[in-house]
């Protein structure tokens, strides 16, 4: 058996590298190059790095594998960087790791892999793949709740869980550090990457002008009533919920963003209990069974990535549209984010959120 790992040069896909060797697969270390490293500012927090490409090419040859840069910088410029650009100038706010893992790593990635010949592609995702006995594949939460990445998988597709291998799922970050030190590897104590890759200071306005040579342009801040009450300096710099720098007087209660309206170049402000909504509209909705299902779900959903799943019914409304209907109001359901659905530990799928009707506080 053959496998291709995805290397980025930190310590989980290095240990599921050797856990891949234990279990007897021949593999083929490899590290997509995304991105020109002086285009994005890259430092090392970030991943993709060339300082971070020597480390798993260290890694790959302590451990005796061939290793391969790949370079699939203009994939990720047009699927990623500039999707991810765009979604900021329509007022929402998104999440390119889920993808860069649909169209990069288990795309691109995949199609090369068969074409090397390799019957899986392996990365250091947290996460957990499980065939039923009726032959479907299941995705599932790690066993580490505080590691566990299977948020950002769910467009995952039933050829490609049953051509992926996430050895990491059924350990602790400590045991992936624990064996990375047990072999020697360079990187058993680097720091985890924090930022977006392409953002290595922080700053996603920046990366919008830069990646669109965007510029900002101000408008009206509205308040419920749309009455115009100061202006903003472009809505590239707000986010839903956002409290803090609007430049405001604000009244006798604080003020939060509570919608974006990109058609009218607005900011619409208003107090904390406009934030709250039971309901949300899902687009791009991916099905992980494959099959779409014909009466409401019930399950657990998350619309952020560090949120606690919510209890809600969820209404399939189109082969890839769905809606939610959550058991308790949920704060700032922002679009662009992404709904994961869950069954207990087993993700059914998700979709990229549209905007909520705000202000649902009661059942």
């Amino acid at each position: 058996m053959k496998a291709l790992i995805a290397m980025s040069g930190g310590v989980d896909s290095s240990v599921a590298a050797k856990l891949m060797q234990e279990q007897g697969y021949d593999c083929i270390g490899c590290t997509m190059k995304l991105y020109n490293n002086p285009d994005a500012g890259c430092n090392s927090k970030t991943c993709c790095s060339l300082s971070d490409v020597e480390d798993a090419r260290s890694v790959a040859a302590r451990l005796n594998m061939p290793f391969y840069v790949f370079n699939y910088t203009e994939e990720f410029k047009d699927q990623v960087m500039e999707k991810f650009a765009e979604s900021y100038t329509r007022g929402e706010t998104p999440n390119p790791c889920i993808d860069c893992n649909r169209f990069l790593k288990f795309g691109a990635l995949y199609e090369r892999a068969q074409e090397l010949g390799c019957d899986c592609v392996v990365t250091g995702h947290y996460a957990r793949i499980r065939k039923t006995p009726e032959g479907r594949y299941e995705l599932l939460r790690a066993l580490d709740p505080a590691k566990d990445q299977s948020y950002v998988l769910y467009n995952l597709t039933q050829e490609q869980l049953a051509h992926t291998q996430f050895p990491l799922g059924i350990y602790h970050k400590t045991k992936t550090r624990e064996i990375a030190a047990e072999n020697g590897f360079i990187n058993s104590q680097k720091p985890d990457s924090q930022d977006i890759c392409f953002v290595p200071n922080g700053s996603y306005t920046d990366a919008v002008q830069r990646i669109l040579d965007y510029k900002p342009q101000p408008g009206p801040f509205l308040d419920l009533e749309g009455r115009v009450i100061g202006q903003h300096k472009g809505i590239i710099y707000y986010t839903l919920g956002q409290h803090k720098k609007l430049g405001l007087n604000q009244p006798d209660y604080p003020l939060y963003v509570v919608r974006i309206d990109p058609q009218r170049n607005a900011v619409v402000v208003g107090p904390s209990s406009a934030l709250f909504s039971r309901s949300a509209r899902v687009t791009g909705a991916n099905w992980i069974s494959g099959q779409v299902p014909e009466a409401p779900v019930r399950c657990q959903v998350k619309v952020r990535y560090r949120q606690e799943a919510q209890p809600a019914v969820v209404t399939a409304t189109g082969p890839d549209t769905f809606e939610i209907l959550f058991d308790e109001p949920q704060r700032a359901i922002t679009p662009g984010q992404a709904a994961v659905l869950y069954d207990g530990d087993v993700v059914l799928g998700g979709g990229t959120l549209e905007a909520a009707k705000t202000g649902e506080t009661k059942k």
